[in-house]
């Protein structure tokens, strides 16, 4: 991976580059910040960089021995840690998974838990890192660097670890052995041990800029005006993001369709049509769509609470979105938000109780007529 292939990020990699350039490679540190950002191409680029053997001024040569093993994912001083499903009591090990690692990073380092979880045939357990991984990676810092100054061991999303697993990870981070570079990337650094972030040399990455998100978006996706724009804003400089609003664009416009439905029919106090739409959502949707719904229902609710108190900069919805929004806004307002997201979230709850989806949305529409007077 190549500096110049990570979208925005300049002051990072300014700080990264600097870093090599003054001899202050810090031996662990910590990738943390918004998912979506790039942080784990950051850590490749990086590491590249360093084992690279005619470094530029600002990236890696690209074509050296050491980068072409780097970008391929096969140089022998790279190691990977990352969550793991077990299809069996067995132990597994994530060097059994490396073949499914390798073909998703290069295909692009832009991705998230759940795209990663969707390689695994089994749907049997949580992804974790194991306790039995701990032995892998002492074992395997415990050797000398084959073709490198340094061994790098890039762990991704250490939050997920077995408590066991991270604690006997503590004592290589306290002594590690020489040129060892641990590069941990996070999306929730408040689920680490503190003793595990006490130990790290932080590195914030924000979320990517508007104009490198639109190029982004553009070169990845295939995606013209208007929808850039509206994927863009409501991206909010995550890149993983922005690809689930694209796949799902279909879905969102059926969403906001009953979202506008069962609000005109709660303020018209339409008890029909409240009745029609009940049974629309319980009979034509799977439990999780219907989830996914209310979630989408939620954002909606504080989109326009946000349009009502005018922070419209602050908004990220679509265009049509935003139509509806102009005239909807005036409704939700400091005397309902919190009602109005209290039975949504409500909602939510019952329906992943596996309460009877028609009572739900229904018993839901009619304190939205209530709520929506206030």
């Amino acid at each position: 991976m190549l500096f110049k292939d990570v979208y925005g990020q300049d002051a990072v990699k300014q700080l990264l580059i600097s870093s090599v350039k003054e001899g202050r490679i810090s031996h662990a540190q910590l990738f943390c910040g918004p998912k979506g950002t790039g942080k784990l191409a950051l850590a490749l680029a990086y590491a590249q960089y360093i084992c690279c053997e005619n470094r530029g001024e600002n990236d890696s040569c690209g074509v050296c021995p050491s980068c072409v093993k780097y970008q391929k994912l096969i140089h022998p001083d790279l190691h990977f840690v990352f969550p793991i499903v077990k299809s069996d009591s067995k132990a597994a090990y994530c060097s059994d998974f490396m073949d499914q690692w390798r073909e998703l990073v290069t295909e692009s380092p832009y991705f998230d838990f759940d795209k990663w979880m969707s390689t695994f045939k089994s749907d049997k357990g949580q992804g974790m890192i194991y306790v039995t991984e701990s032995e892998v990676i002492i074992h395997k810092l415990s050797q000398k660097a084959y073709e490198s100054e340094y061994k790098v061991m890039i762990i991704w999303l250490p939050e997920r670890m077995n408590e066991v697993c991270a604690n006997k990870i503590l004592k290589i981070l306290e002594e590690p052995s020489g040129k060892t570079l641990f590069l941990l990337v996070t999306e929730d650094s408040e689920k680490l041990l503190s003793t595990i972030i006490s130990r790290t040399q932080r590195v914030l990455v924000p979320r990517i800029d508007e104009e490198s998100m639109r190029r982004a978006v553009a070169e990845r996706f295939c995606v013209q005006e208007p929808q850039l724009s509206d994927v863009v804003r409501i991206a909010n400089g995550d890149l993983t993001m922005a690809e689930s609003i694209i796949s799902s664009t279909d879905e969102d416009k059926e969403f906001f369709e009953l979202f506008c439905m069962v609000m005109r029919a709660a303020y018209a106090r339409k008890l029909f049509d409240i009745k029609a739409w009940a049974e629309t959502m319980a009979k034509g949707m799977n439990r999780k769509r219907q989830v996914s719904f209310l979630a989408y229902a939620q954002r909606m609710i504080r989109e326009n609470f946000i349009m009502n108190v005018q922070r419209e900069d602050l908004n990220y919805m679509t265009s049509y979105e935003n139509s509806f929004s102009v005239r909807f806004s005036p409704f939700v307002n400091e005397h309902n938000i919190w009602g109005l997201l209290s039975e949504l979230e409500l909602a939510e709850r019952h329906i992943e109780q596996n309460v009877q989806a028609k009572l739900v949305f229904f018993d839901l529409a009619l304190k939205l007529i209530m709520l929506l007077k206030k």
